[in-house]
C-alpha cells in the first residue's frame, strides 16, 4: 500500500488554538472527497477506500479533536459538533475548494448532515454510513458503555485481541483486516500501548447521550444535495425503519444494505468498496 501525505492544521475554539492532522490522496486537482470517521477512530481507517479512490479523487481524511494525530481538547466541552463543525469549515478552506463530496461514517455522518443542512456550504454530495436522523438507543448504549476506560496493554498483539472482542458489531473480518484496522488505533503513548483518541470522549459522549437525542428529521429534510446511506443490516444505530424513510422523504436517499454487517461497514473489503462507488457514481 502507497502512503498518503501527513499534513496538519491550526484551528481555533474558545480555548484557544489546537492542531488537527489529516492525510490526503490523489492529485491536488481531482475533486475532492472528504472521509470523516466514527467517534473514537480517526482518518487512517479510510487508507484502503482512499487509495482506491484516489485515482480519481484528492481524498482528504482528517483525524478530529482527540483522536489520531490531532491535539487533545484542551476542555472536553470542545468534543461535540459546535467545535467538530468549526474544525471542518477551517479544513475546506484549507483544502480551497468550492464543492466537494462527503462521506461520513457515523459520527462522521452526523457531522456532515448538519454542515450540508448549513445554507452556503461546499458540500455537492453526501454519503452516510450507518447513520440517519433518528439514532439507535440500542446502539449508543452499547457504544457508550465501551468507550473511555483508557485501557493499558503489554503490546500491540495485545491490544489487538482486545480491539477484536469490541470490534464485533463491525461483521466478519479475517486476520488481515483485523490487523490494518488495529495498525493505526493501538499506539504507544507515554511510553505505553493504548488506544489512538483521548479517553475523555468517552466522558463528554456519555453525558451528551444521557437523554435521547431528539430526532434531526428537520435538518435531513433541508438537505438540497444528492444523498446515498450505506446501512450495515444488523445494524443497531441505524434501524432498517429509519433507512427506508430516508428514501422517501426529504433528499430521497439512495440506500445500499450489506448483510451481515453492523455499526458501522470499516469500507475495507471489496464489496463495501464497490457499494461506495455506486452511491459516488462512479
Amino acid at each position: 500500500m502507497t502512503e498518503p501525505k501527513l499534513r496538519h492544521l491550526s484551528c481555533a475554539s474558545a480555548r484557544g488554538l489546537h492542531r488537527i492532522g489529516y492525510a490526503e490522496w490523489g492529485d491536488r486537482d481531482a475533486p475532492v472527497l472528504l472521509c470523516v470517521h466514527g467517534l473514537t477512530r480517526n482518518g487512517r481507517d479510510f487508507d484502503r477506500l482512499a487509495e482506491h479512490l484516489s485515482r480519481r479523487y484528492r481524498v482528504v481524511c482528517p483525524d478530529m479533536i482527540g483522536r489520531g494525530r490531532s491535539d487533545f481538547a484542551a476542555d472536553v466541552a470542545l468534543y461535540g459538533f459546535p467545535q467538530y463543525i468549526s474544525d471542518c469549515v477551517t479544513l475546506i478552506a484549507r483544502l480551497d475548494v468550492e464543492q466537494l463530496t462527503w462521506l461520513g461514517t457515523s459520527m462522521g455522518g452526523l457531522i456532515g448532515m448538519v454542515m450540508a443542512s448549513i445554507p452556503g456550504n461546499a458540500i455537492g454530495r453526501l454519503i452516510l454510513n450507518d447513520i440517519g436522523p433518528v439514532v439507535g438507543v440500542a446502539g449508543t448504549g452499547r457504544i457508550a458503555d465501551d468507550i473511555g476506560d483508557d485501557p493499558t496493554f503489554n503490546d500491540f498483539e495485545h491490544g489487538e485481541r482486545t480491539l477484536r472482542t469490541r470490534m464485533s458489531e463491525f461483521g466478519p473480518h479475517s486476520d488481515e483486516q483485523f490487523r490494518y484496522l488495529s495498525r493505526h488505533f493501538v499506539v504507544q503513548r507515554d511510553g505505553r500501548w493504548t488506544f489512538h483518541y483521548d479517553p475523555r470522549i468517552g466522558a463528554a459522549f456519555r453525558e451528551t447521550t444521557a437523554k435521547p437525542a431528539p430526532p434531526l428529521w428537520g435538518v435531513y429534510d433541508a438537505l438540497r444535495c444528492p444523498v446515498g446511506v450505506l446501512r450495515g443490516a444488523r445494524s443497531d444505530v441505524l434501524s432498517a425503519e429509519t433507512a427506508a424513510e430516508m428514501t422517501r422523504r426529504g433528499p430521497r436517499a439512495e440506500l445500499i444494505e450489506l448483510p451481515e454487517v453492523g455499526h458501522a461497514p470499516t469500507l475495507i473489503a471489496d464489496e463495501q468498496i464497490a457499494a461506495i462507488e455506486r452511491l459516488l457514481h462512479d
